[in-house]
Order: C-alpha cells, then sequence, then structure tokens
C-alpha cells in the first residue's frame, strides 16, 4: 500500500518507519529540508524501545504533489498545523482515506475547512513519548496503543481494516466506537501535563513530586473534566485526577511535546491543548482559571519568541 505520512516530526517518524519496515510504499512530507534530505540520504533512524535501526526505503519530500495515489494519509502534524496539511494533500487524496492524530481538540474541524470529512477517521496515540533528536533521527521511550475511529462513532468495515493495517506494522492497535470519548480522555492528560511542564520546565515526574505544582496540575484536570462532561462526553472514569496521575507514572522522565518546544524557542500547540478548555468552558458558563492562567504564560513567552534577549 502507498502510504502518506504528512508532518514527520517524532510521532510521524515512528509511523513512517513502521509502515516502511512492513513493506509499504511510505512518502514523508515535511518541510524541514534537512531532516527530508537526511532521510532521502542515509535512511530514517529510530531508536528507543523498538529498537535502534536504521530504516531505508522511505521517500521523503517537501512536496505534497509526490503523494498522489496515496491509499492511506496519516495526517501526523502539529494540531495547528493540520487544517494546513489537509489543504496542501486535498488535491491528491482522491477517495483514500485520511487518519489524522494529533494532541488537544478541533483537528476534524480544522481539516473540514479545506476537505470533506467523509473519508477522515480520527486516531489518538497512547504513550508514546516521542522526540526528535537531529535530523533523520526520531527516539521514543514507549509504544502504548494507538486508538482509531470513525467522526460520526460506530464500527465500520473500513475502521477494521485500518486498524489491521497499523497492526501488521507492529502497533498495537484498537478500534472504538466512541471515538471521542478516547479524544478527551487524551485530552485531560495532554491538558493536566502539557502547560504545567513547560511553564515550570519540568517533567512529568517533577510536577507530580512537587506538592504546589501538583495542585496546579490537577485543576488543569478538573477543569477540562467538567468542560467534557458538559459536553456530553461519556468519560470512563469519575476522578480525572486519578487517571491523569496513572498516565504519568507511566513515564516520570517523560516532556511534554509542548514543554520541548518551549525549550527550542518553538511555537506550541497550547491553543488546542490547555487553551481549549477556557473555550470550552464558556460555552457551558463554567470557568477553567487554572487553564486560563497557564495559557497566558504560554502565549506571553511565544510572543517573544525570536526577539533579541
Amino acid at each position: 500500500m502507498k502510504i502518506a505520512v504528512i508532518g514527520t516530526g517524532a510521532m510521524g517518524s515512528v509511523y513512517a518507519a513502521h509502515f516502511a519496515e512492513a513493506g509499504h510504499e511510505v512518502i514523508a512530507v515535511d518541510p524541514w529540508q534537512d531532516h527530508v534530505e537526511a532521510i532521502n540520504g542515509a535512511g530514517l533512524r529510530l531508536s528507543g524501545v523498538s529498537g535502534d535501526r536504521l530504516v531505508q526505503g522511505i521517500r521523503a519530500t517537501t512536496d505534497a504533489s509526490e503523494t498522489e495515489g496515496a491509499e492511506l494519509f496519516v495526517l501526523a502534524t502539529k494540531a495547528s498545523a493540520v487544517g494546513e496539511a489537509a489543504r496542501v494533500i486535498q488535491p491528491y487524496a482522491g477517495d483514500a482515506l485520511i487518519l489524522t492524530i494529533q494532541n488537544g481538540l478541533g483537528a476534524a474541524e480544522r481539516i473540514a475547512a479545506h476537505v470533506g470529512t467523509d473519508n477522515v477517521l480520527l486516531g489518538v496515540a497512547d504513550g508514546f513519548g516521542a522526540s526528535m533528536t537531529g535530523p533523520g533521527h526520531a527516539h521514543h521511550n514507549a509504544m502504548k496503543l494507538i486508538r482509531v475511529g470513525e467522526i460520526a462513532g460506530g464500527m465500520t468495515d473500513r475502521l477494521e481494516r485500518l486498524a489491521d493495517i497499523w497492526r501488521g506494522a507492529g502497533f498495537n492497535v484498537r478500534a472504538f466506537p466512541d471515538i471521542n470519548q478516547l479524544v478527551w480522555e487524551k485530552f485531560i492528560c495532554n491538558v493536566t501535563f502539557s502547560a504545567p511542564c513547560a511553564v515550570f520546565d519540568r517533567t512529568l515526574g517533577e510536577v507530580m513530586g512537587d506538592a504546589a505544582l501538583w495542585a496546579i496540575a490537577a485543576g488543569c484536570a478538573r477543569e477540562a473534566h467538567d468542560a467534557g462532561r458538559s459536553e456530553g462526553i461519556a468519560f470512563s472514569f469519575d476522578d480525572p485526577v486519578a487517571y491523569a496521575l496513572a498516565f504519568g507514572q507511566s513515564m516520570p522522565k517523560a516532556r511534554p511535546s509542548l514543554a520541548l518546544d518551549h525549550r527550542a524557542g518553538k511555537l506550541s500547540e497550547i491553543d488546542a491543548i490547555n487553551g481549549m478548555v477556557p473555550v470550552v468552558a464558556a460555552r457551558h458558563g463554567l470557568a477553567a482559571p487554572y487553564n486560563q492562567t497557564l495559557t497566558a504564560v504560554i502565549r506571553a513567552r511565544e510572543a517573544d519568541f525570536g526577539r533579541p534577549g
């Protein structure tokens, strides 16, 4: 199968490498020229939980037209870039399936502004903790689970086929009839750690181990849970703090991608993660002061990125 991976940062590189090793024709589209050249020159190095090796056979490019004829598009960009990714592939996607896997909320809505969503499915990556070591080299600390589902819900034949493709590439994958529940449950974990770890420059374990910081992170979790319940999300748990704590304890040395972006002086996905909590909360007459405050700090810092000093 010809598979196009749009956005080959840490997570996209993990996907591309495993698909290539499974024998698929993989086109990796990314704007990072050095990364593209490294993959085309020496191959894509993947290190971490699944071993350290150099994966050959991936065709990397900055030109989305090379994706024409792909049967599956995997959108692995930052949440802020998924709309642009959809716009770029629109002339070449045809009837192909499009699976979008982002942190936070709103990916489907951003995609819908550029392409029809009849062939768009949602994915949630749980427990990967991946990061870029340099051009052509991605590292992942874990590979727990990929969850996939139809936007409108329900189980379909194409959803099961999609899950089988991922399983064949070595991923632990489950198809769910209510993917929006899973998106929100991952969102709770993102919200709990993303902005707190970035603002205080701490790992997950360091935030959990500091009573004052954990009180702030727990406040973020409760606000997101309240907003989700008001949206009608059928959470599988009643205690969001305990749920987020169990998630964090599985990878205490990790830093969220938002925190890594800030360390690198890059713009983050704050608007799709902590920044979405006040937006959803306001629809239901709720306040979200923890998330609102941390989001304001992140935005203020990002406004200074690139300025002298």
